[in-house]
């Protein structure tokens, strides 16, 4: 029997899109329904279809065509609009339009797709308390790793474990950042200004090497995780801006190399998140990860393990991540924005990460007799013991000296580096640098 030919044809409802913001992740959710229109009508039962978008300039040449489509020039008034059934919010900020329209869109009966870790991490659950209660649904993929269907791994394939830990290297500037000082042995603030140059920096760089906006995301899938609400101002927080070419070199010289990587974890005195620049060993998984590229690690009781790899940002990924949500409304799936109800989440309770591990620590040492000894006295009277050492050449009165300490507490190292200056034996300030086994 000959097979049918041309375009399959579908009885469902097309499913109405309003698109609010065109840049790259817009207009990359545009391309895919045009260019992939009978492909998603197959996977889905039902034509999707963009009716209205919304943008600051629609004069603005976005390499698409948009002609066929209403605009408004207010997000809060596309929201509004009868004949769309998804807000599609890709536009970004966790206040003013961002919010107002969410909260707009659920109001007029609308479900929600957003990229918008910011307003979600800030206003989560406010936002899923009211769409929730309206009976409406916000799916929230592309705010998490760019292309790596993490949320979903979470809420759906990982439902039946009791999770035990999330890590993450979820801001591909910054590794980018790392990796290109590694590879290149340049300073810091020259490979800044190269990814500025380059257009990967928010507006605000601090998002980015501050460490903010993966904080975002690590907060969210926190939430999912552990079952808690959205606690993003409970996130220990700590950007890249102070690590050095030295510090690169040296813990390579060790068998490390420096990720900012986000850890959680619920444990007997609370939820622990951190968003902190760590030491991880070259030939783990996220040693090996280069450049922009994201990872995700989920631990559960039940499946052990698992890894996720792939694109963090960028045109195709993140609206790849978008029509994924948008799919999955199509096919009638509803899900509780964070796995389940906003109204049965546990308030948790902030603990700061003090899990004992492994630390590195990079001193200058004065050329006095006895400095090393001295160093020494001062961690073993904090409990802390070494685990290896490792002496550079001089430099001029100085050298610098490596440690490597067995497992501590970060309450340790802070009180073992405050009584240092007391040594006169430390120049400068300690670096210190909890390794994470991973």
């Amino acid at each position: 029997m000959s097979q049918p030919s041309g375009p399959v044809q579908h009885s469902g409802a097309p499913l109405r899109l309003g698109i609010a913001g065109l840049g790259t992740v817009g207009i990359g959710v545009v391309k895919i329904v045009q260019r992939h229109a009978d492909l998603l009508a197959a996977r889905t039962g039902r034509p999707i279809a963009i009716t209205a978008i919304c943008a600051r300039d629609r004069t603005k040449n976005r390499d698409a065509d948009l002609s066929g489509y209403a605009w408004e020039d207010s997000a809060v008034a596309l929201a509004q609009r009868p004949d769309i059934d998804i807000f599609v919010e890709v536009m970004g900020g966790h206040e003013g339009a961002a919010r107002a329209s969410l909260e707009a869109a659920i109001a007029n009966g609308k479900d929600v797709v957003t990229a918008n870790k910011a307003l979600l991490a800030h206003h989560g659950q406010a936002l899923a308390l009211a769409a929730e209660s309206a009976g409406r649904i916000i799916r929230f993929e592309a705010a998490v790793a760019g292309g790596i269907p993490v949320i979903k791994v979470l809420t759906e394939g990982l439902a039946g474990n009791r999770l035990r830990r999330v890590m993450g290297v979820m801001n591909g500037t910054c590794n980018y950042i790392l990796t290109r000082m590694e590879s290149a042995g340049l300073p810091y603030d020259q490979v800044f200004e190269e990814a500025r140059q380059l257009g990967y920096l928010e507006a605000d760089p601090n998002l980015d090497v501050g460490g903010i906006d993966a904080g975002h995301k690590l907060a969210l899938l926190a939430a999912i995780a552990f079952g808690t609400k959205v606690s993003f101002d409970d996130v220990e927080l700590e950007g890249i801006g102070r690590i050095s070419i030295d510090d690169i070199r040296r813990a390579g010289d060790m068998g490390y190399k420096i990720k900012l990587l986000g850890v959680a974890q619920l444990t007997g005195r609370g939820l622990e998140q951190r968003m902190t620049p760590c030491l991880v060993p070259a030939n783990s998984p996220f040693g090996a990860l280069q450049g922009g590229t994201n990872m995700v690690v989920l631990e559960g009781d039940s499946v052990g393990q698992i890894v996720l790899r792939g694109p963090g940002a960028g045109e195709g990924p993140t609206a790849s991540a978008v029509m994924s949500d948008v799919i999955e409304i199509a096919r009638g799936t509803r899900l509780s924005t964070f796995g389940q109800p906003a109204a049965s989440l546990a308030t948790p309770i902030a603990a700061k990460a003090n899990a004992p591990a492994p630390y590195y620590l990079r001193l200058e040492l004065l050329d006095k007799p006895g400095a090393l000894a001295k160093v020494a006295t001062v961690l073993g009277d904090e409990g802390i013991s070494i685990d290896r050492m490792r002496q550079y050449g001089h430099e001029n009165t100085s050298a610098p000296v490596l440690i490597v300490t067995h497992k501590t507490t970060r309450d340790a190292i802070t009180h073992a580096i405050s009584r240092l200056p007391g040594t006169s034996v430390v120049q400068g300030e300690p670096v210190a640098i909890r390794i994470e086994e991973v």
